[in-house]
């Protein structure tokens, strides 16, 4: 039998990728009162979520991830956020025209504050200070006091997440989301773009689609479902503390729901079993992500998938692959074939950012065709498989950026000094990000067509 859990059960358990507060007293404080606070999110909706991915696990839509390596106080604003959320919309067109299938949004924002770090210092100039762990943490200046650890922090992250919550929310259902606007931004990208021609055969194809639609009567106006859209949030459960005072009983189930955000996943540095992220993890009913590096075998996927799933649940779990351009043929299919062999109704999605991180000129750096070539291997992979590309997961903005190299824009490694402001990890940019969609959208496309039967076998003919 497994141990009981309650949402402060992880306390016993080693952890690893957690700060060291100096004053436990105020950190106790700061975890009172955020418990006290409204939920950010509801059960309700970590359900309806739960429900979307097992759609996707089932082949039956796709999973679009996306946002901020880690937010950042300092950039926190509406036109940022709107910015953001115009991308991921423009994203979303181009991926349901090309796969004919609903595309399920999920944005990294509204509580991505902490991060992992490979080592807990850092130096410059001889001077060694405890490393930048995330707003919610430390701040990013160099200096003794801006790094130390502040639980005061994870106030002001419950502040942010909750307006720009507000924020995702009024865009979502209050006609901004309408289609008919995120396909005239997307054109808008297509005419602009250097590489204009390859996108404006699928420009043109939804553009028709939209206008034998209205022919036919169906415009936003007479159908609400094409001026809203369903969008949840999702973050890295790392500092737990924050977690736990986010963790409520649903009045309606009686179960456990971290409503910080709609989704939460266990990163790859935290996933051991025995470990304080997974036990947390194994007793909240959200979706639960899972990071699937190079290290984790098919035995140690599955043990995981034990503790946190017992139950086979669809739309549990979703395997956040992430391998590194020309590896992902090494690694995936031994975790597919335990997959398979257990029956399990996962979620299938590429992170094809975080194993192809380089440095140039001093920056942290992607490369834009090494995120495209993993991608690609990853539908490969599956296709050869039989099995569901599900989604895919990335690092992004909707801003103007220089942070990721290549593009149809050819971002140079000299260019990165230009507007490199990201606190973490770099980030495609806007232009860069709906060039991926236009990408993905042949994958999609192809991906979608060895699932579906033609009419002929579909009726027995």
């Amino acid at each position: 039998m497994p141990e009981r859990w309650s949402p402060d059960s992880w306390r016993s358990k080693p952890i690893l990728q957690v700060p060291d507060y100096p004053e436990p007293k105020i950190l106790a404080e700061v975890e009172g009162q955020l418990a006290s606070f409204p939920p950010l999110v509801f059960a309700g909706e970590a359900r309806a979520l739960k429900r979307s991915l097992a759609r996707v696990a089932k082949g039956e839509a796709f999973l679009l991830q996306g946002g901020d390596c880690a937010e950042s106080f300092a950039e926190h604003s509406a036109n940022n956020i709107r910015d953001f959320f115009r991308v991921f919309l423009q994203m979303a067109v181009v991926l349901t025209f090309a796969g004919a299938l609903p595309v399920v949004k999920v944005g990294r924002i509204a509580g991505q504050f902490a991060k992992p770090r490979s080592a807990p210092t850092e130096k410059q100039d001889g001077i060694e200070l405890p490393v930048y762990r995330g707003d919610i943490i430390n701040d990013i200046a160099f200096t003794p006091e801006a790094r130390k650890p502040d639980p005061r922090r994870m106030m002001e992250a419950y502040r942010q997440s909750a307006a720009t919550l507000n924020l995702l929310r009024a865009f979502a259902t209050g006609g901004y989301a309408n289609v008919s606007n995120a396909h005239q931004w997307m054109l808008g990208f297509v005419k602009d773009s250097p590489q204009a021609a390859r996108y404006e055969a699928l420009a043109s194809r939804i553009t028709e689609a939209l206008e034998f639609m209205r022919a036919c009567g169906i415009d936003p106006e007479s159908h609400p479902e094409m001026r809203t859209t369903d969008f949840y949030t999702s973050h890295e459960a790392l500092l737990l503390g924050y977690e736990q005072a986010m963790t409520r009983v649903d009045s309606t189930s009686g179960d456990w729901y971290d409503t910080s955000g709609h989704l939460i996943w266990i990163g790859d540095r935290t996933r051991q079993p025995d470990h304080a992220h997974v036990e947390y993890c194994r007793g909240i009913r959200n979706p639960i992500g899972l990071k699937c590096g190079p290290s984790l075998k098919a035995d140690g996927l599955m043990k995981l998938l034990d503790i946190l799933d017992p139950e086979h649940e669809p739309g549990r779990i979703t395997l956040i692959c992430r391998f590194g351009a020309g590896k992902v043929a090494e690694h995936l299919p031994a975790l597919i074939e335990a997959i398979r062999r257990s029956a399990r109704p996962v979620v299938w999605t590429c992170d094809p950012m975080h194993g192809n991180t380089v440095t140039a000129n001093g920056y942290k750096t992607r490369r834009f065709e090494q995120i495209m070539q993993e991608a690609k291997e990853f539908f490969d992979v599956h296709a050869a498989e039989g099995t569901h590309a599900g989604g895919i997961h990335l690092e992004m903005t909707g801003q103007a950026v220089t942070e990721c190299t290549g593009g149809a824009r050819a971002i140079s490694e000299t260019q990165l000094n230009d507007r490199y402001h990201t606190v973490c990890d770099p980030r495609l940019n806007a232009d860069q990000a709906i060039e991926i969609a236009f990408l993905l959208a042949d994958l999609v496309r192809k991906e979608r067509a060895l699932h579906v039967r033609p009419l002929s076998a579909a009726a027995g003919l």
